[in-house]
């Protein structure tokens, strides 16, 4: 039997409580520093409250110190990797493979952890291979890799643990080899401070200035590999990642538990595979990933390349289609389709490729009367909502709890009683001197209605086990109760026991360096394919090189090596080759 995780995101406690509560099976979280995240730091107060919190359910916490550091920084990451393990973290997700040496070498004694996060590269068996080498307990594969790909490194290095992302925002270029935020703002996407250059909006061009297409050409859309789910395990991935340290509670909340049910019906059909941590949810809604944050979704590469992988339209949500334009009256919009509306709903359409749009002030089943009715809009073009209010509301109540089963068994000596609570096949006892004293009635119902009062506790008793024959006041079986749920112990896992241009740092050795000429990403995603430029499959297609170029006036030289079907991305200052 193999255990699966379900990894989810986590901005803060909050959200990770949250992730906790709807099913994941381990969270990741950004320490104050030196996370991929820079707006996603955390206080080392609130993560041993984390790790409080889940590891009563069995939920690892991961800490996220998955950037490139400053030479004079190291002993800092070290320092804080050290505390981290202190305090009952269970795997440290690393990026900066020196950080990791030197902790290893100033703490031998303390273990630990870590986890090679996907900004090391980790496209092939080859490099996981040296993970492995190198002490790494997982990997985290590159996104673009497709099923085939991820169960050949599986079966050339079968021994280690990989997992890959399922859910979430997807950048365009391979994780860690990205300079473009850098070069070109300052801002290192390997320091946890990406500008976003791939959200921005670009005319595609030939060397004379034609313009081929327009768009967010760079922008990919949400992946969504839910029904990939089980190939991926029978791949041989053992932990499921989300995407999001940046998204809200409501945002984790919905999909996390949208991956719950959906893992846990493939489990209950493939008894080979179980969940890593303990306890079951209770949902009180329905989970709907249609209905939360999304630029559209695609699989990204996981049945090879396809032409869904970018949303030219927008960089932001567009949501879920919920109808078509039937008819446009002068103060009011008549919508064809089954979806229901409500006042505050934000619906937008696409027209000459640009999004557009608007609120909704009061929906009266399909006649939507907006604040100020949109420009452009016309019969018969889509709606999609991208603020769904309904949905808003529900997320923002209670959604969900999680409890751990737990047996009681009362049982007798000669000076008086035993209480045992069984929690996880794990017995927590102890024994009670009370006189034995004959009942008049039946005593098993009100012991039962005693030790399953466990409100504000994280435990649920499925089973009570006691003698009926002997009276035991309620007050005294509620402070035996009390003092047994006092002994038990949370449940760990895996613990800890078991210059570059990118950093602004001309003195340090890393595993991608950037110099002038070199590539400012390296993609699969191929803009020629996306936009039916392809050389190969279009005897038509543009000839000769092709650019980008920004609403600010610079240009960006694209090169296509289409033996290995990448492209790369380049400063373009006139003086470049640019065989294409």
């Amino acid at each position: 039997m193999r255990d699966i995780k379900l990894l989810a995101p986590a901005r803060d406690r909050e959200t990770a409580f949250a992730a906790i509560d709807h099913g994941a099976d381990a969270v990741y979280i950004g320490a104050e520093r030196f996370g991929a995240r820079a707006a996603a730091g955390n206080s080392t107060d609130d993560i041993v409250e984390v790790v409080r919190y889940a590891h009563q359910f069995g939920v690892r916490v991961y800490v996220t110190l998955n950037t490139l550091l400053y030479d004079e920084e190291l002993e800092r990451g070290v320092e804080l990797a050290h505390t981290m393990f202190g305090i009952g973290v269970d795997a440290i997700i690393s990026q900066d493979h020196r950080m990791v040496e030197l902790y290893r070498s100033m703490h031998p004694e303390q273990g630990g952890v870590f986890h090679a996060s996907t900004q090391m590269d980790n496209r092939d068996a080859d490099i996981v291979r040296e993970r492995q080498a190198q002490g790494y307990s997982q990997v985290v594969l590159a996104r673009e890799l497709t099923m085939e790909e991820i169960a050949e490194v599986h079966a050339q290095v079968p021994e280690m643990p990989l997992e890959v992302f399922v859910h979430g925002a997807i950048c365009v270029c391979y994780n860690g080899r990205c300079y473009a935020s850098q070069v070109c703002y300052g801002r290192s996407a390997n320091r946890g401070e990406c500008a976003q250059f791939c959200r921005m909006r670009y005319a595609l061009e030939t060397a004379d200035g034609k313009k081929v297409d327009e768009g967010y050409l760079l922008s990919m859309r949400d992946m969504n590999r839910t029904a990939d789910l089980e190939a991926l395990l029978d791949a041989g991935v053992t932990s499921l990642k989300i995407e999001g340290r940046l998204k809200d509670v409501a945002y984790v909340k919905n999909v996390t538990a949208w991956y719950r049910q959906h893992l846990d019906a493939i489990f209950a059909r493939r008894r080979e595979y179980r969940r890593s941590s303990l306890g079951s949810e209770r949902f009180f809604f329905t989970p709907d990933v249609n209905r939360t944050f999304n630029r559209g979704y695609t699989d990204y590469f996981m049945h090879g390349r396809t032409i869904d992988l970018c949303n030219v339209v927008t960089p932001k949500s567009m949501g879920q289609c919920v109808g078509f334009v039937k008819e446009i009256r002068r103060n009011h919009i008549v919508v064809a389709g089954t979806s229901v509306f409500n006042n505050g709903d934000g619906l937008c359409f696409v027209n000459e490729g640009k999004l557009t749009g608007f609120r909704i002030n009061r929906a009266e089943n399909n006649h939507l009367y907006p604040f100020r009715m949109p420009e452009g809009l016309r019969d018969g073009m889509a709606l999609y909502r991208n603020q769904d209010e309904a949905m808003e509301k529900i997320l923002a109540g209670k959604t969900a709890e999680r409890k751990l089963p737990l047996k009681w068994v009362l049982g007798e000596y000669e000076e008086g009683f035993v209480l045992t609570a069984v929690v996880n096949s794990r017995e927590y006892s102890r024994g009670f001197a009370f006189a034995h004293q004959e009942a008049q009635k039946p005593q098993g119902q009100g012991i039962r209605n005693v030790l399953t009062k466990l409100g504000g506790t994280v435990y649920e008793a499925t089973e009570v086990t006691a003698p009926d024959n002997w009276f035991i006041p309620r007050s005294i079986l509620a402070e035996w109760r009390r003092e047994v749920l006092e002994l038990i112990r949370p449940y760990v896992g895996e613990t800890a026991s078991d210059s570059c241009k990118a950093c602004n740092n001309t003195a340090c050795s890393r595993m991608h360096d950037w110099t002038k000429g070199d590539a400012l990403m390296t993609c699969r995603y191929c803009i020629r394919y996306q936009v039916g430029e392809c050389l190969r499959d279009n005897a038509d297609a543009v000839k000769g090189p092709l650019y980008l170029r920004g609403a600010d006036g610079r240009r960006y030289l694209l090169k296509f090596d289409c033996r290995k079907c990448e492209m790369k991305v380049f400063e373009y200052t006139g003086e470049e080759n640019e065989t294409a």
